[in-house]
């Protein structure tokens, strides 16, 4: 009971990214350890978990436009399992998830995570059934790559000038994520194209989530909602007995409606001056109080 209870408490301590990459590893593992105990292909689980490419099939499975996420191999169909896949995955996302998190809450990330994945589901879906390059290819789609691009893409356009170090050199986010846009797109005519046109799909996500947010406006607030709506709904009501009314002191509409606009434009005044200084300067311009406050901002937007 106590290791139990020790992994559970780690687990919950854990930030959300951390999450994210326990819940991909074990997975993975589950993956390869289920198949083999119990004398079954090794894509056993895949086929049943797996993005297909045909729109017949897809509305069989529509629970793969998210699944597909979390299982990763190599040789769709052939049942290898690839442990390289993975890895690059996770890795990328540690780096991007934490300067993610140091702006944002854990559930705008999930937002940018699970919109990623399903935009690039459905970049690998249409792009091999409109483009005749792709007809007479049997494939299918699996991996967090796609979902990885999204966040990672993300932070590259909200903060596309602050600086992070690659060995022994200092470069800007937007050198990073634009890399790895070419090197998508220069890769789709050798191999993986699927892999390479989901990744495409999540970093449009991420490009465009991020400018509309800079603008104001939360694309991805539909789906927290919703997500919210779902967690809620398997939870169990808990009633109280006893009911406590509280005596408000009487505000009138128009000294609350003015004092909470002048407050809420002054924080976002402070908010965009902080945001003007990382463009210009950097994230590491920034001083103690201003990352503070960006940072504290972020868990409350």
């Amino acid at each position: 009971m106590g290791i139990s209870n020790d992994i559970r408490y780690k687990y919950a301590s854990m930030s959300v990214v951390g999450k994210m990459i326990v819940i991909n590893t074990v997975i993975f593992i589950l993956n390869i350890l289920l198949p083999f105990l119990f004398s079954l292909p090794q894509d056993f689980f895949l086929k049943w978990f797996e993005l297909p490419k045909q729109f017949s099939e897809f509305i069989t499975r529509p629970w793969s436009i998210i699944t597909y996420a979390f299982f990763h191999a190599d040789g769709i169909g052939q049942g290898r399992l690839y442990i390289w896949h993975i890895l690059w995955n996770m890795v990328l996302l540690y780096f991007s998830g934490r300067i993610f998190l140091n702006l944002f809450r854990g559930r705008r990330f999930l937002n940018v995570y699970f919109l990623g994945a399903i935009m690039g589901g459905v970049f690998f879906v249409l792009s091999y059934n409109m483009f005749p390059a792709f007809f007479q290819v049997n494939t299918s789609l699996i991996g967090a790559s796609a979902a990885v691009m999204a966040i990672l893409i993300f932070v590259c356009t909200y903060i596309p000038n602050q600086e992070t170090r690659i060995l022994f050199f200092n470069v800007k986010l937007w050198y990073i994520g634009g890399f790895f846009v070419i090197l998508d797109l220069v890769q789709i005519p050798f191999g993986n194209a699927g892999g390479h046109l989901a990744h495409l799909g999540g970093a449009t996500l991420g490009f465009v989530y991020a400018k509309k947010l800079y603008e104001g406006k939360d694309i991805g607030e539909w789906f927290e909602k919703i997500m919210s709506r779902m967690v809620s709904f398997f939870k169990p009501k808990k009633k109280s007995p006893l009911k406590t009314v509280y005596k408000k002191e009487k505000v009138t509409a128009t000294t609350a409606s003015y004092s909470a606009s002048y407050t809420k434009n002054e924080h976002q005044q402070k908010i965009d001056d902080i945001l003007d200084k990382i463009s210009k300067s950097g994230y590491e311009s920034l001083s103690k109080e201003e990352k503070d406050y960006l940072f504290n901002a972020g868990k409350d937007s």
